[in-house]
């Protein structure tokens, strides 16, 4: 059943029990909470959860405190007009990336061409089989670039997995060539050190720059050694991607010994991430800056020379940020939005003992100029629904709506659904609109909910992991303005000039 309006009032004892065993137990002891990557090149297990846990979903259920398994809510400005489901690539889905009439979705298994022309009718293009998560993808004219951040037996489409302690295993980028949407042909591959996690392009006329975000070195790895403290630079050119190479290695955390200079998490610093390299990275070319989001720090760095990216300010945060994700800038460039993904988005910590600041996104306002910026704390924002143990939720992937004067976000909490909110007073930040699926079982702690949530050309697009492609609209008086910016491509992590 689809409500338009939802008045159902969530009592926040939810979640109060204490769970039994595993990640959970460890997430609800630790203080602040322990992280864990990103689901891996396999799907990630369910988990079980203690009786009482279970006995709670279901009793929230039924008292309407949260929705029904796989009951669809929102908020009356929201609108769900399309849903497509899996269809031959059934591995996890993950992020979005668009140009002109098409969307493009990245998958474990590969990726999906989606026709948005018109956007409450989407049309399958194209399914590319590609394995090798997770898989993070993005457009530049003719090119696609596709993210591998699983040991693989090769670079082609055909690898299997293989130990990445033996030194033919591969991992890092892969480029396609997308002039025909239906036919996308697979055209370079580079090999990074210790894979592609995640990826940002820095385009200009003749070359595409790819920043490319790794971590986790071991010394049993051949080919990601510790210390891991920067990201690797490749080179694609347009005209000739096959010659794309890695160019540099730009160190962001200089320091002594093994493990370099960022954060050194525990036990130094209980429940947080030590940091061996970024999760992802968001530039802004239009102000030659970028926000890095590196497991144990927040970082503000200059791109005047892509080659040769300069560390301006770095933050940490040791009590309530266990895992630095990812970065949003506003318009103006005068905030960060910095996301923590505790418990690596595979467990439950949209909760009751979790609170509201951890888990959640860090405001920071940008002071200053140049060189001398500093990135200064505000705020932090959570989703203020409750979620059950059952249903993993978190910070994650989202973009601005573009609205002169304001700053909106859409964002993708996994199974805690899609926030929309206003960060104009980074003192005081407020949802403004909703979207969410109920649990997708009250028996077990299962994987899914939405990856990314993006706004382009006045409809929000989602990836949910375990559901599909979903489209939403919104419609409300302070984002109508956005449907106004109309953009020919869109990778979130390359934010644009809205309004340049």
């Amino acid at each position: 059943m689809i409500l338009l309006s939802v008045s159902r009032t969530r009592r926040r004892r939810l979640g109060v029990a204490a769970a039994a065993g595993g990640l959970l137990a460890a997430l609800l002891t630790a203080a602040p909470a322990a992280a864990i990557p990103d689901p891996g090149d396999s799907p990630t297990a369910a988990k079980e959860v203690s009786r009482s846990d279970q006995a709670e979903a279901r009793a929230a259920i039924k008292s309407g405190e949260i929705p029904g398994q796989d009951e669809i809510v929102h908020s009356a400005n929201i609108e769900h007009v399309a849903s497509i489901p899996k269809d031959v690539l059934a591995g996890t889905n993950s992020d979005l990336a668009f140009q002109g009439k098409y969307a493009f979705a990245g998958n474990y298994d590969g990726f999906r061409i989606f026709d948005i022309s018109n956007p409450k009718k989407p049309r399958t293009v194209a399914q590319v089989l590609c394995p090798g998560s997770q898989n993070d993808i993005s457009v530049s004219g003719d090119l696609l670039f596709l993210s591998t951040d699983s040991s693989r037996s090769d670079s082609s489409c055909n690898s299997t997995t293989q130990p990445a302690t033996e030194k033919s295993s591969w991992e890092g980028m892969k480029v396609f060539d997308i002039s025909d949407k239906r036919n996308p042909r697979y055209v370079a591959a580079v090999e990074t050190a210790c894979g592609s996690h995640t990826h940002t392009l820095v385009p200009d006329r003749k070359n595409v720059y790819v920043y490319v975000s790794s971590y986790s070195p071991n010394a049993a790895y051949p080919d990601c050694q510790p210390p891991h403290d920067g990201i690797s630079v490749i080179k694609v050119p347009r005209k000739a991607p096959h010659k794309a190479a890695v160019v540099g290695f730009p160190v962001l955390f200089p320091g002594e010994g093994p493990d370099g200079g960022g954060n050194p998490g525990a036990p130094t610093n209980p429940g947080v991430s030590k940091t061996t390299g970024c999760h992802d990275i968001t530039v802004l070319p239009s102000k030659d800056l970028a926000a890095g989001a590196c497991m144990g720090d927040g970082i503000l760095f200059s791109i005047k020379d892509p080659e040769r990216p300069k560390v301006i300010d770095r933050v940490q945060d040791n009590v309530n940020f266990a895992f630095w994700h990812s970065a949003t800038f506003n318009q103006k460039a005068d905030k960060v939005v910095f996301t923590d993904e505790l418990g690596g988005g595979g467990a439950a910590t949209c909760n009751a003992e979790i609170g509201p600041n951890r888990g959640a996104d860090g405001i920071y306002d940008i002071v200053g100029k140049g060189d001398r910026s500093k990135l200064v704390f505000r705020s932090y924002y959570k989703i203020p629904r409750h979620q059950a143990d059952t249903e993993n939720c978190v910070a994650h992937n989202g973009s601005l709506i573009p609205v002169r004067g304001r700053d909106l976000m859409v964002q993708a909490w996994y199974q805690g659904g899609i926030s929309v909110w206003d960060f104009t007073n980074s003192s005081k930040p407020k949802e403004i609109a909703y979207f969410e699926r109920g649990p997708l079982s009250t028996d077990q702690l299962v994987t899914g909910g939405s990856w990314s949530a993006y706004y382009y050309n006045g409809y929000i697009y989602s990836n949910d992991i375990a559901k599909g492609f979903d489209v939403l609209k919104i419609d409300d008086k302070r984002t109508d303005a956005a449907r106004k910016v109309h953009l020919q491509e869109l990778n979130v992590q390359t934010q644009p000039d809205y309004f340049g």
